[in-house]
């Protein structure tokens, strides 16, 4: 329970934080991969490993329960997620409609709507993963919409650091060229047809306190 409670005011800390760290993403760029090593010791939603390719990792996700906060309007990536995380952290506290406090779970997903121009507002809707034992009847609560997931196929690009405004879109972008070509970037576009802009997730694992092995990931979800 304690490891819980101080990942939940680590990922607070973390998302309230207006502390610049545009120096810790660039000695943080390093190479990761793999199953993130942050869920061995805090619970993620399952997934298989579809395929692998260069850059990138095709990943099926399993049937499971979000929370999901309603739309959020805003300029910054870096700041709508802060105003979302804020609702879902209340909620998990106990701030529901039963008054049952939730253990945090990994990652934080923000997805991101972008906006057709700039200085305009993009919107953004932050989720969090409902744990296995609350997955069956997740507490209802104000501005907090229960989602479930079918099985998702989600095109994963990881990477490290804290993340940033600007890091947002030059990692998606980077996802969508190492994808280029291929029967997934294909799959993507069909599932993304009619979007005025393509939308796209943010996964966060990491407690601010962790300086070293940050993993993050870019989504790009799509059906097969």
């Amino acid at each position: 329970m304690a490891v819980f409670n101080f990942f939940k005011l680590s990922m607070l800390l973390t998302l309230l934080s207006d502390v610049k760290l545009g120096s810790w993403t660039q000695k943080e760029a390093v190479a990761v991969g793999g199953f993130p090593p942050q869920c061995s010791r805090i619970e993620c939603p399952t997934y298989d490993v579809v395929y692998s390719g260069d850059g990138y990792e095709i990943r099926l996700y399993n049937s499971s329960m979000w929370a999901t906060t309603s739309p959020i309007d805003d300029i910054s990536f870096v700041d709508g997620t802060r105003t979302g995380f804020l609702q879902l952290f209340n909620y998990i506290q106990g701030q529901n409609n039963y008054k049952q406090q939730i253990e945090m779970t990994a990652p934080v997903l923000t997805e991101i709507a972008p906006s057709d121009g700039p200085f305009c507002e993009s919107s953004f809707l932050v989720s969090f993963y409902v744990p296995k034992k609350n997955q069956a009847d997740p507490p209802p609560a104000n501005g907090i919409t229960i989602q479930k997931w079918v099985h998702t196929y989600v095109a994963v690009r990881q990477f490290g650091g804290f993340v940033t405004d600007y890091m947002v879109g030059v990692e998606a972008a980077a996802l969508s060229s190492s994808l280029s070509g291929t029967i997934w970037a294909d799959a993507i576009k069909k599932s993304h047809a009619g979007e005025v802009t393509t939308q796209y997730t943010v996964a966060q694992y990491n407690s601010p306190f962790e300086f070293d092995n940050r993993v993050n990931e870019i989504w790009f979800k799509f059906s097969m």
